[in-house]
């Protein structure tokens, strides 16, 4: 199948690079580029990129430029955040850990981390059959010594968002320090964190359409962390390490833009219809189909769907075959398949969560891929030894 024919429904996983945001990296290419840290005047225009960057991004969230860490990217942010809130502030005697039981693994890993290697206790709290975290489950969690709370504003295999404000409230109250992983939401839906209420927010660039390999840390002032690297004084000391200059200025570019389509609210829109005629085109093309987390607030983009009696590994692979491209409910890990930990903690058989496929939509997909993609899961459905209705 010709290039331009294939369908890319994985923008969970990452977007392609807007036209925007390569237009602002290009010139960090194509010039002598100094060291943002020196003080000759190559530098000194790689750090005044670096400024800029900060400010416009400080500005979408209604942030101070201080408060702006910039990283390499999501899973750094999210590892900084939890790390480096714990080891900086365990001196209160405060030990405890809390999050839920379906965020990413660049929480959920370092949050156990602590708690194996550093003498911290976690807390990891359920969910319901929809994905959503009770309120009233987390206030429970709570306890004197909790230190850091965890959860995520959207997920990323189910798109279901939670109920930010009203848990970081619940910690506020209690002087528990609030780190939310943004990485699924910023760019679409509205993501201010002083309207979340939360001490720290983790959010990456090619998810919304930037360069892989930069990211940012949005740090409440007056909050302080501990660098969990070492090697230099960057980033107020709290990231070490020579910015990366021309991944920065395309993130900031690329934010501005996702920011001003959160605002306009069109392509949320456009997305959610977009979202929903695929659902119905499945439904009719397997009744036994389920979509997972339908009953819960979702972002627009994302529809998680379960195929039972089907192998989720097939059912990818036909569909690349066909020229869609997709993800699965399940991760390869050293070339084992392993049941979505999140679709598991919702009560998902493991049968289940193997057969299932997530379809994540872009601001350039359209009508015609979505029928398409029908048309291209019939075939495949067609093709595995099952009945389906």
């Amino acid at each position: 199948m010709a290039a331009k024919d294939l369908s890319y429904l994985d923008h969970n996983a990452t977007t392609p690079l807007c036209r925007e945001a390569r237009e602002a990296m290009l010139p960090w290419f194509e010039q002598p580029i100094g060291n943002p840290s020196g003080i000759h005047a190559p530098a000194r225009r790689a750090r005044a990129a670096i400024d800029e960057a900060r400010d416009r991004i400080a500005a979408l969230l209604g942030a101070k430029s201080h408060e702006i860490i910039f990283t390499s990217g999501g899973t750094e942010s999210c590892n900084l955040a939890i790390l480096g809130l714990a080891r900086r502030h365990r001196g209160t005697g405060r030990f405890h850990l809390v999050t839920a039981s379906t965020e990413h693994h660049a929480v959920l890993h370092p949050m156990r981390s602590l708690a194996q290697h550093e003498g911290f206790e976690l807390t990891e709290i359920p969910v319901d059959a929809q994905g959503l975290v009770d309120p009233s489950v987390f206030a429970a969690s709570l306890r004197p010594e909790t230190l850091v709370a965890s959860v995520m504003i959207a997920n990323n295999e189910t798109g279901v968002i939670q109920p930010i404000a009203e848990l970081s409230a619940l910690c506020r109250e209690k002087g528990i320090l609030f780190h939310t992983d943004a990485i699924q939401a910023f760019g679409k839906i509205p993501v201010t964190p002083r309207d979340l209420g939360v001490d720290a927010l983790s959010a990456t660039a090619h998810k919304f359409y930037g360069p892989q390999g930069a990211g940012f840390l949005w740090l409440r002032s007056g909050v302080s962390i501990d660098s969990i690297q070492h090697g230099g004084f960057h980033e107020n000391e709290r990231r070490p390490g020579t910015e990366n200059v021309a991944a920065i200025a395309g993130m900031a570019v690329a934010a501005g833009i996702a920011v001003a389509e959160v605002r306009e609210g069109v392509e949320s829109a456009r997305q959610t219809a977009l979202r929903d005629r695929l659902w119905e085109g499945i439904r009719r093309s397997d009744s036994s189909a389920i979509c997972n987390s339908a009953l819960a607030p979702r972002i627009a983009n994302t529809l998680n769907v379960s195929f039972p009696g089907c192998d989720g590994e097939t059912l990818l692979m036909g569909l690349d075959l066909e020229g869609i491209s997709a993800s699965s409910g399940s991760a390869c890990m050293v070339g084992s398949i392993r049941s979505s930990h999140v679709l598991e903690a919702m009560g998902i058989s493991a049968a289940d969560a193997g057969a299932t496929v997530r379809f994540s939509l872009g601001r350039h997909t359209s009508e015609g891929e979505i029928d398409e993609t029908v048309a291209a899961l019939r075939r495949v459905l067609s093709r595995q030894f099952r009945h389906h209705g």
